[in-house]
């Protein structure tokens, strides 16, 4: 049931048509298997060869998908603005869950071909590509036990303070890195992936600004995983730790060193956030959608809820935060990916809006089905879960607005 007007009236006819193909999918393939997934009760099943996830995520390899963010020159799909905004509010508005997990998937790969190393390009971004049935897939590996939005909060003093720095080390040694260490249970893909986009503390004297970015197959000597994470909401997306223990890397695989490393987290950052704003759109359409078409047909008071004036205002500013939402997460998108200077504040302010009014659309989306709501018979439940999750994932919405307000502070003052 689609129930919001596109207000863009101009959409080319290529998006257009990608726009009704990832419904489709959203539709046919993430929604109904987020179900399934979510009911497993053990989160290993989550993971199993044969589980719905694997389904999930062949098939959207076969679609292509998974190298959205890709440039044409190495084959992607090359998605920028908002044609990749379109993309992940469908997917958000099937499952939000899955969609993080399809979107983390490409995280390495894109991180190498931005390097321009050839030899990396050649070796794994093109066999990822080219892959069909989810054999590589990729992870972001950057939260750790101790260091969460730390990890995030580039212009604050914190960031450059060497008593905050990174428990994942890198010792050069030679024409070789050693990697010790370990990142969280966050790690989104993390029991599941193949190679992963690892953030590693290169100078401790600099804290968490002495970092830099590494491209790791997790096939190395010295590298182990946790166990999948028993959680909340967001139960379809795996997540969990990674260890290094002497891990041995190539000197050739360090995408980023210290010296560019703020630069790169700025755009880590502001990237990641308008995706997540992006996402939990669509979460929050979807949640608006499943309240529109309960309250037209649960009758009290002799006719459908919907037609009680309390209810229809309910409705009114459910529509009116989704649409908000689509807005101004769009409008981000499509400036950040256009222009040479992306805006992490108007990122941070697309993530923490959006994710905050999806919460508040689940919530009032359940009130609304009333005692039904609260039964895993109907998705609302499932849907204020996801969301919760999102208010605390890729930077806690407290912490980051503050983040944010550095920004601005801190262009005021180069002023």
């Amino acid at each position: 049931m689609e129930t919001y007007r596109e207000l863009e009236v101009n959409l080319p006819e290529e998006i257009v048509a990608l726009k009704s193909s990832v419904h489709e999918f959203a539709r046919d393939v993430m929604r109904p298997n987020s179900i399934k997934l979510d009911r497993l009760a053990d989160p290993k099943d989550t993971i199993a060869p044969q589980s719905p996830l694997r389904e999930v995520l062949r098939a959207a390899y076969g679609l292509g998908y998974h190298t959205a963010s890709l440039p044409e020159r190495v084959g992607g799909l090359g998605l920028r603005g908002l044609a990749m905004h379109i993309m992940l509010e469908e997917m958000g508005w099937g499952a939000a869950d899955l969609a993080i997990s399809i979107a983390v998937t490409s995280f390495p790969f894109s991180s190498a071909s931005m390097s321009g190393r050839q030899e990396l390009i050649d070796d794994f971004v093109k066999p990822f590509v080219r892959n069909t049935d989810a054999s590589m897939i990729g992870c972001w590996a950057i939260t750790e036990p101790d260091h969460g939005t730390d990890q995030l909060a580039v212009e604050t003093p914190q960031f450059r303070d060497p008593k905050i720095g990174g428990q994942v080390t890198a010792r050069l040694d030679g024409d070789v890195y050693v990697i010790n260490g370990q990142k969280s249970a966050w790690v989104s893909n993390g029991t599941i992936a193949t190679h992963a986009a690892l953030f590693l503390n290169l100078d401790s004297s600099k804290g968490m600004a002495g970092g830099g970015i590494a491209f790791v197959p997790l096939d190395l000597p010295g590298v182990s995983k946790g166990k999948p994470l028993d959680k909340l909401g967001q139960r379809s997306l795996n997540q969990g730790e990674i260890f290094f223990d002497q891990v041995r890397l190539p000197r050739r695989f360090l995408l980023i060193d210290s010296s560019f490393y703020e630069i790169a987290m700025r755009r880590t950052l502001t990237f990641a956030n308008s995706s997540m704003a992006a996402i939990f759109t669509g979460l929050a359409r979807a949640a608006y959608e499943q309240a529109l078409q309960y309250t037209m047909q649960r009758i009290q008071g002799g006719k459908p809820i919907s037609q009680h004036q309390l209810v229809q205002r309910r409705l009114f500013e459910m529509f009116t935060k989704v649409e908000t939402c689509r807005a101004l997460s769009r409008s981000v998108m499509t400036y950040n990916h256009q222009g040479a200077d992306p805006s992490a504040e108007h990122a941070i302010a697309a993530k923490t809006y959006c994710t905050q009014a999806a919460f508040e659309v689940a919530s009032e989306a359940i009130q609304l089905h009333g005692g039904n709501g609260l039964t895993r018979e109907y998705p609302v439940e499932k849907l204020f879960r996801d969301a919760r999750a999102s208010m605390i994932e890729d930077g806690c919405n407290y912490a980051l607005s503050v983040i944010g307000a550095q920004h601005i502070l801190a262009k005021m003052v180069a002023k």
